[in-house]
C-alpha cells in the first residue's frame, strides 16, 4: 500500500554514459523514469548489464545525472547547491558486497560512524547502536568484536546495521541475498520487511533471484539495456514472462513449474508467484 502521493524519489529521464567522448564509450542508462513511495518496496530486475547498480548509484548522489532528473523529497540532486550530506542520510545504499563497506576494527564503532557524523551526543549514539544491532540480530555485546572476526553473515549484517543507524527514509539494496545460504537468506528477507513495516519506510531492491523479488517487492521495474521495458505490479510484470525470458531473466520458480505443467497439457493456472499458490493449483489437479 502506498502510503502517500508524493514520491521519496522520483527519476524524470534518467540517461548516463561512462567514458563520455571516449572510445570506449558505453550508455548505462536511457530515459529511466522511476518512482518511489513511502511504505513500498520496488523491484528492479534485468540481466547482467543492464544498469541496475548504475541506477542504484543515482539515487543518493553516488552518480550525478548527465541527463534527466533525480529527485529526493522534491529535491533535485543536480542542484549545485543540494546537501549531499543530507541525501545519503535518508537515502541509505548497501552495496553488491556490503561487508566491504566495513572499516572500523571494532563492530560498534562502524555502526556508530553515521550517528558521530551526525554529531548526536554519545548517550544517543549509544542506544541507537544498540537498537539496529539487535534489529539485525546482532547482540549489543557484539559492540566490542573485531569486525574481522566476525562471520560473513555477521559482516552482513553489521553493514546493514550501519546503514539502518542513519534511520534514512530509502534503503536500497543491491543484491543483499547473493552469496548467503537459505538460512540466511531467509533471516535478512525477514529483517527487511520488519524494519520497511515497522518504521513506515521503502526499499529499493536490485536482484537477480526471483523468490527475493516475489517475497518483498510491491511494484517491479523490468531494465533491459539501459531502459525500462516493463514496470508494474509483481502479477502484472510476470505475467509477461514472454517478455522475461526473451531478454534472459527467469520467472519465479513457482510459476515455471506451472508454465512445464501446461505445456504438457495440465489446466494449471501460470499466473502464480508462490509455493503456496503453485501447491493450492497442484491440488485442484490431484482433486479433479
Amino acid at each position: 500500500m502506498i502510503a502517500c502521493t508524493i514520491p521519496l524519489i522520483d527519476v524524470r529521464g534518467l540517461a548516463y554514459t561512462y567514458l563520455r567522448g571516449t572510445p570506449l564509450e558505453t550508455q548505462a542508462l536511457r530515459s529511466v523514469d522511476l518512482h518511489v513511495y513511502a511504505g513500498e518496496t520496488v523491484g528492479i530486475i534485468g540481466p547482467t548489464g543492464s544498469g541496475k547498480s548504475t541506477l542504484l548509484q543515482h539515487l543518493n548522489g553516488l552518480l550525478k545525472p548527465q541527463q534527466g532528473q533525480v529527485y529526493v523529497n522534491g529535491i533535485s540532486l543536480s542542484d549545485p547547491h543540494v546537501d549531499i550530506r543530507s541525501i545519503r542520510q535518508r537515502i541509505g545504499l548497501l552495496f553488491q558486497n556490503p561487508e566491504d563497506q566495513l572499516f572500523e576494527r571494532y563492530a560498534g564503532d562502524d555502526v556508530a560512524f553515521g550517528p558521530r557524523n551526525l554529531n548526536l551526543p554519545a548517550d544517543q549514539v549509544r542506544e541507537r547502536v544498540r537498537q539496529v544491532m539487535e534489529m539485525v540480530g546482532l547482540p549489543f555485546a557484539y559492540k566490542d568484536r573485531l569486525t574481522a572476526e566476525l562471520s560473513h553473515g555477521e559482516r552482513r549484517r553489521l553493514a546493514l546495521a550501519g546503514v539502518l543507524a542513519l534511520e534514512p527514509q530509502v534503503l536500497v539494496l543491491d543484491e543483499p541475498t547473493a552469496g548467503l545460504d537459505p538460512q540466511g537468506r531467509r533471516e535478512l528477507l525477514h529483517i527487511l520487511s520488519q524494519w520497511r513495516v515497522k518504521e513506515g519506510r521503502a526499499i529499493v531492491l536490485a536482484s537477480h533471484n526471483m523468490e527475493d523479488i516475489v517475497e518483498l517487492s510491491t511494484r517491479v521495474y523490468v531494465l533491459v539495456a539501459g531502459q525500462i521495458v516493463l514496470h508494474g505490479s509483481l502479477r502484472d510484470v510476470f505475467s509477461h514472462h514472454d517478455i522475461l525470458t526473451q531478454n534472459g531473466l527467469s520467472v519465479p520458480i513457482a510459476m515455471e513449474t506451472m508454465l512445464m505443467l501446461r505445456q504438457r497439457g495440465y489446466p494449471v493456472s501460470i499466473n502464480v508467484l508462490t509455493a503456496e499458490e503453485a501447491t493450492r493449483e497442484i491440488k485442484a489437479l490431484l482433486y479433479v
